[in-house]
């Protein structure tokens, strides 16, 4: 299946044209923004733009909206990326893992890798001595969890959030 640009579509995929992807610009820069506002910056009237944001929350295009937290106003300025290799990869192990780790406040993200090791965590934390305690009494206890590496950030250059995904 093609959309409207020509861009080839998987099964899951929403068609869209160049209004959605302005309204998800827009929604992207600023969550909060009024639907007359909203119709104003894309530049068609008010009732079409509401029944596309209402297309789009609908096929899950928009999954929510929420506040941005600054981590580092927090307290939370720990970052470190851990690779986990796990001692089982047949599919009843995964999915523990992911169930597990998937509960932990901590992991701000968790990638299934494929390579050398299975897993990519994202770990947020108040300083180096709270990770370690974090690393030995809960990323050990995951499930199957077999060995980690870890690399601490030292600055974030870029953290963007999902926009129009171009």
């Amino acid at each position: 299946m093609v959309d409207k640009t020509g861009d080839e579509l998987k099964n899951d995929q929403l068609a869209m044209d160049r209004f959605d992807r302005a309204i998800l610009s827009v929604l992207a820069e600023d969550g909060r923004i009024s639907i007359t506002d909203l119709a104003k910056r894309i530049g068609l009237s008010k009732s079409p733009t509401q029944a596309r944001l209402r297309r789009l929350e609908q096929s899950e295009v928009i999954l929510g909206y929420r506040a941005l937290l600054d981590p580092i106003k927090l307290g939370l300025d720990h970052v470190a990326f851990v690779e986990v290799r796990l001692s089982d990869t047949r599919e009843r192990a995964l999915r523990a893992f992911n169930a597990a780790v998937a509960k932990v406040p901590e992991i701000e993200q968790a990638h299934m890798i494929a390579g050398n090791f299975d897993y990519l965590l994202k770990v947020r934390t108040r300083d180096m001595s709270r990770y370690r305690q974090f690393l030995g009494e809960t990323v050990s206890a995951l499930p199957h969890v077999a060995g980690t590496s870890t690399y601490v950030a030292m600055e974030a250059v870029k953290e963007t959030m999902l926009a129009d995904g171009t």
